[in-house]
């Protein structure tokens, strides 16, 4: 085979062999933090962001399992990219299993906050939040003083979101 059709030969088979999969991501409080997200995906070789769904904290990436994540089993490819992730942002990005629950019913949750006043306030939060079981999506804002959720209104409610935010000291606004 001639030198140019062979490479054209394997870089179509490349492209072929790369697929797009859809991922929650964590640590993506603000709307500000998809430059990041960015930045910090082009540090994990062989993967590339397509497209991002904030509002759901879900992101399209495009790779090849076999390349990106090589004798990695399919069932730990999750666990293997969160890794990658999470040590090319000092544990500030993570990937995580998509939620089941469909969006349609999913509830939204207001809890507006004092004190949070920088992206570090926020993404503490955040965290407290992002961590309960039946929270799908969360956002921080510092700006306006709120945090939200899309919870899973079977596995939890705003007074399990409030008593967390509590006990680790988020002081939060009284209720108009």
């Amino acid at each position: 085979m001639k030198p140019l059709l062979f490479l054209l030969f394997a870089l179509a088979t490349a492209v072929a062999d790369e697929a797009s999969f859809t991922h929650r991501v964590t640590g993506l409080f603000s709307p500000d933090r998809e430059t990041d997200l960015r930045a910090a995906t082009e540090k994990v070789p062989g993967v590339k962001l397509v497209s991002l769904d904030f509002a759901h904290a879900e992101a399209v990436f495009s790779y090849d399992p076999a390349v990106a994540f090589k004798d990695t089993k399919p069932e730990q490819i999750v666990e293997r990219f969160n890794d990658l992730l999470r040590n090319a942002t000092r544990s500030t990005f993570g990937i995580a299993k998509l939620d089941p629950t469909p969006k349609d019913k999913l509830t939204r949750v207001e809890i507006p906050v004092a004190g949070m006043d920088c992206k570090a306030c926020c993404l503490a939060a955040y965290e407290v939040i992002y961590q309960i079981n039946g929270v799908t999506a969360a956002t921080a804002s510092f700006k306006e003083g709120m945090l939200t959720a899309l919870i899973d209104s079977s596995r939890t409610n705003r007074e399990a979101l409030e008593t967390a935010l509590k006990n680790r000291n988020v002081t939060l606004k009284a209720k108009p």
